[in-house]
């Protein structure tokens, strides 16, 4: 009984974290049934991360937006608008009349530098000209879009192709030559799995321990025991999925690292903790000594930069750029942060949650394309998960006062 007891006490006090977990379980369930296991196949699902991994990085960035009570709506077409730049940038000048012929890494560099400044200039109109977040990216929306026309006006489609470049999401990282065992499975992908796993494990002892040792609230020793199985089995699970096909791929490398650093940044710095500070209540944190401006100026500068990766990946994914590149990714990115756990109040959310409402809007998406289902019923079923997500932000908020 006191087992259940605790589990019952888990679930109702982290509800908000572990919700979305199991929505994506639930969710995957549901189409492994009804497309035969198409759904979970290696191929399908190595494929639905690699269309998520755009999305997935523009959803971290989007996460600390709304986390300080702001939103961006400028993040779609400054993706597209900046991947055409890359495309306009590599394009050998006897093809296109614009192109320049530069080196793959000077292009990223360049194009990431240019998102940081889209993304401190929108900052410059919210921080210091008090321009409603709403009004300043709407503009940025409207400029952008036609920036992407203005730039792929004369051939409408710019072809990439640059093999480095299209490799950041097409291709997958080499597997260790000369191994026999396990034909068909890519080995480097397993040992990359089985090493998250063991770190994991030390990570989360270890945290464990600190938190003993400062007197903070732990888990008990048995719901923690089946958070560390849960986490290891669903770990363990993907890789032997990935490692069924081609093992990782480059996108999948990149939406981990960036994932990575925000997650350390927002959890583990003082920088993260005054983010959170100014997301629950910017007068308390500005008379606290925290300057609200320069946090605004962080956020929107790196949601600049995080506009450009995600464009880079996304010309990549489709080698090449057109006037309608980045169309609704702002939107696919807001969603992902709220279905992750983000509250529109501001001051909650995750960024490893943003990563899972990611996963949730592409599983969505290729579980209703293998079924058929009309592309018109799709946004409507979308449309009502962001409702479920935000009606369950406001009861847990209500019910926590």
């Amino acid at each position: 009984m006191t087992f259940f007891k605790n589990l019952q006490k888990l679930l109702g006090q982290n509800i908000r974290e572990y919700g979305m977990y199991i929505a994506l379980l639930v969710i995957m369930a549901i189409f492994a049934i009804t497309t035969d296991g198409i759904f979970i196949s290696s191929r399908n699902i190595s494929n639905l991360i690699n269309q998520t991994g755009y999305i997935a990085v523009l959803a971290v960035g989007m996460t600390l937006v709304i986390v300080i009570r702001h939103i961006d709506l400028s993040v779609g077409y400054l993706s597209g608008f900046l991947g055409a730049l890359a495309a306009i940038a590599m394009a050998d000048p006897k093809v296109i009349s614009s192109g320049m012929n530069m080196p793959v890494g000077v292009v990223i560099l360049m194009v990431l530098a240019l998102g940081t400044i889209a993304g401190l200039l929108i900052a410059f109109l919210v921080a210091d000209l008090g321009i409603p977040a709403f009004v300043a990216t709407l503009a940025g929306w409207l400029g952008y879009r036609g920036a992407l026309q203005l730039v792929t006006a004369g051939t409408g489609t710019i072809i990439i192709n640059n093999e480095i470049f299209n490799a950041f999401s097409n291709d997958f990282i080499p597997d260790i030559p000369g191994l026999d065992f396990l034909p068909g499975v890519h080995k480097l992908t397993l040992l990359l799995g089985v090493l998250a796993i063991i770190l994991l494990v030390i990570g989360q002892i270890r945290d464990r321990k600190t938190k003993t040792s400062y007197g903070f609230e732990v888990l008990p020793m048995d719901m923690f025991i089946l958070k560390l199985a849960f986490m290891t089995v669903l770990l363990a699970g993907i890789t032997w999925i990935m490692a069924g096909y081609n093992g990782l791929s480059w996108t999948v490398v990149i939406v981990l690292v960036v994932v990575g650093i925000y997650d350390f940044i927002t959890a583990h710095t003082v920088l993260g903790r005054h983010i959170y500070a100014v997301g629950g209540n910017p007068e308390a944190a500005e008379l606290s000594g925290i300057s609200v401006k320069k946090i605004t100026y962080m956020v929107f500068g790196s949601m600049g930069m995080l506009s450009a990766l995600s464009g880079i990946l996304y010309a990549s994914r489709f080698k090449s750029a057109t006037t309608t590149a980045g169309a609704g990714l702002e939107f696919d990115a807001i969603t992902a942060a709220f279905i992750g756990g983000v509250s529109p109040a501001g001051g909650i959310g995750k960024v490893i949650g943003s990563l899972i409402g990611a996963l949730v809007m592409g599983s969505l998406s290729s579980g209703m394309n293998l079924m058929n289902i009309d592309i018109s019923i799709q946004y409507i079923v979308k449309a009502a998960v962001l409702a479920i997500a935000v009606i369950f932000d406001v009861a847990t908020r209500n019910k926590g006062k």
